[in-house]
């Protein structure tokens, strides 16, 4: 065995995993980041046309308002999952995975760093459709240190299940069918388009189990001020989420799982 010669952390070896995961989506930012705003843009535009002005106000405020932020964290939440989902994957289909494992980063540093690029890119994104909101609908962050921590909460949870779902998928079919069947249905049932108050009494129940809902309702407390639930609730599940995921993470980067051959 070799003698670590960097401490209980490999500062250098994080640092650049980090920027390698950051560069990846920044390079491209017109796939990674502007594209997304242009979905999140049309969204808002269709549901104003469509049923803006009939629908009246929503949790006493008006329906446009009231959807803004859950557009704005799924959109997030989206774009940390495929960063980290898709650089494993890549880099498992292309063979070139070996050049992760191989350097003396352990598990935890290893999941920080392929994080940071996804927390990276849903802030980027997060800052850009908030900046939008301001400008398009004259929304002000009521509460910004609460908006601010369920955005990288919500970055943080879905890059640790995007570090899972890449670990396990071995081939683009398999991480899309996670995308589609999974994260993309959890998305869209958890209130970004309604409030969850309307739905019927079991219905209501169970999407309390959905820790994106959590999210999507901490976004629009932060927001606007108004929630379905306590925004302190919504943390500690959503938190409780995020390291339950990651332990699962650290253990298969630990046993190698799916990584090595």
């Amino acid at each position: 065995m070799g003698t670590r010669r960097f401490g209980r952390v490999n500062w250098l070896g994080l640092y650049t995993l980090m920027r390698r995961e950051v560069l990846r989506f920044v390079v491209v930012w017109s796939q990674t980041l502007l594209a997304p705003l242009a979905t999140a843009a049309l969204f808002l535009m269709i549901f104003t046309i469509a049923i803006g002005t009939q629908r009246g106000e929503v949790m006493g405020v008006p329906f446009t308002h009231f959807i803004a932020p859950g557009i704005m964290m799924m959109t997030v939440i989206q774009n940390a999952f495929a960063n980290t989902t898709s650089s494993i994957v890549i880099s498992k289909v292309q063979g070139n995975i070996v050049d992760t494992l191989m350097p003396p980063l352990s598990p935890a540093e290893l999941i920080l760093g392929y994080l940071a690029g996804g927390v990276a890119r849903g802030l980027l994104v997060a800052l850009a459709i908030a900046a939008g909101m301001y400008l398009f609908l004259d929304i002000k962050v009521a509460h910004p240190i609460w908006a601010l921590s369920f955005v990288i909460l919500g970055a943080a949870l879905l890059g640790a299940i995007g570090i899972v779902a890449g670990v396990f998928a071995n081939k683009f079919d398999q991480m899309a069918a996670i995308t589609n069947f999974i994260v993309t249905p959890l998305a869209f049932l958890s209130g970004t388009f309604y409030s969850v108050q309307a739905l019927p009494e079991g219905i209501r129940q169970l999407t309390h189990f959905n820790p994106i809902f959590y999210l999507i309702d901490g976004a629009r407390f932060g927001v606007l001020g108004v929630s379905d639930s306590s925004p302190w609730l919504g943390l500690a599940v959503a938190g409780g989420t995020l390291l339950t995921v990651s332990a699962i993470a650290w253990g298969m980067f630990r046993t190698g799982y799916r990584l090595k051959a």
